[in-house]
């Protein structure tokens, strides 16, 4: 009984446990959901931003600033919350890979418990849910000011490493200053018409990029988190299955084990009542009676009693027949 009891608290315990993933799970699809209509928005905010980039630096390429007078700074965006596999071992393996920068920013607590304290600059927290990422951003942007202020540098050179689309991969983009890459869709033959000067122009242009990539990325790297978490939770999901299956074969097995011995106990009481039942008393007396076919002569018959029942048995004559 206590073998079976056991095995009832088990199985409730892995029941309550299937039933919290399938919460997570749910969160995760919900999630993932608003992610999307999110992040394809955001894609086309920066994609005209980085086409107004493109053709102003077509025409004004000296604004950007010089690489002797920019501020190094590498942005590892991880996970807030766990159980979403190894998405941060996949960031930390990939950052491991590239040449050490001057400052170091990781966004995420789980990611920032397994980077060392000495290594790391700034630790900030995460965003577990797409409410959350307006917050997230606006820290990072003042962390960046204030390196920027104490660096004595007006110009920051910003890499961001984090999840991309596809499945398991970890990119790398620079934000800061604009990408080289950036060439634009159509040639003008004439510059874009200002209304400010060049320099102030390329300042407040490079801010909202930075604003509106940040959000793409940490968009990016969240609906990357709860794909992997959704996945992650179905690989759980089958194993709790697997486990609260054998656990109920199991439980079946011990409860015949039960009926079975239950089954014997009957029977060997049964049996010891049997053997050792106490027999019913019994009364004896003699009686005479004469036998006809021998004149007469006096014989001897012995009279049984048995709860009102006559059990006659007769025996030889007390004298020698004729």
């Amino acid at each position: 009984m206590g073998k079976r009891t056991d095995i009832d608290r088990r199985l409730r315990t892995l029941k309550d446990i299937s039933a919290i993933l399938r919460v997570m799970r749910t969160l995760a699809i919900m999630e993932t959901g608003k992610l999307s209509r999110f992040l394809a928005a955001q894609r086309r905010v920066v994609t005209s931003i980085e086409a107004a980039a493109a053709d102003f630096l077509h025409f004004y390429p000296v604004v950007a600033p010089s690489e002797e007078h920019v501020l190094a700074v590498r942005l590892m965006i991880g996970s807030e919350r766990g159980f979403c596999g190894d998405f941060n071992e996949t960031v930390l393996q990939t950052q491991a890979q590239l040449p050490p920068e001057p400052v170091l920013v990781a966004v995420g607590s789980r990611l920032c418990g397994k980077i060392p304290a000495d290594v790391l600059d700034i630790a900030l927290s995460g965003a577990g849910m797409v409410e959350e990422v307006q917050s997230v951003i606006s820290r990072v942007i003042e962390e960046l000011n204030t390196l920027a202020a104490k660096g004595n540098r007006g110009a920051l050179r910003l890499t961001v490493l984090c999840h991309g689309q596809e499945q398991g991969e970890v990119i790398t983009r620079t934000l800061q200053p604009f990408p080289p890459e950036l060439t634009p869709a159509s040639c003008h033959s004439h510059p874009p018409i200002l209304n400010i000067p060049p320099r102030a122009f390329y300042s407040e242009l490079a801010g909202h990029y930075l604003f509106a990539t940040l959000h793409e990325l940490f968009y990016q790297s969240l609906m990357a988190e709860n794909l992997q978490r959704q996945r992650h939770i179905d690989n759980a999901a089958r194993r709790m299955e697997q486990k609260i299956a054998d656990l109920n074969l199991k439980r079946n097995v011990v409860r015949q084990e039960e009926i079975i011995e239950e089954i014997e106990m009957l029977t060997l009481s049964a049996e010891t009542e049997f053997k050792y039942e106490t027999p019913l008393p019994m009364r004896t007396g003699n009686i005479m009676f004469r036998n006809a076919s021998h004149g007469g002569a006096p014989s001897t018959k012995t009279h049984f009693t048995d709860s009102g029942r006559d059990l006659s048995l007769k025996t030889a004559d007390c004298q020698k027949r004729s």
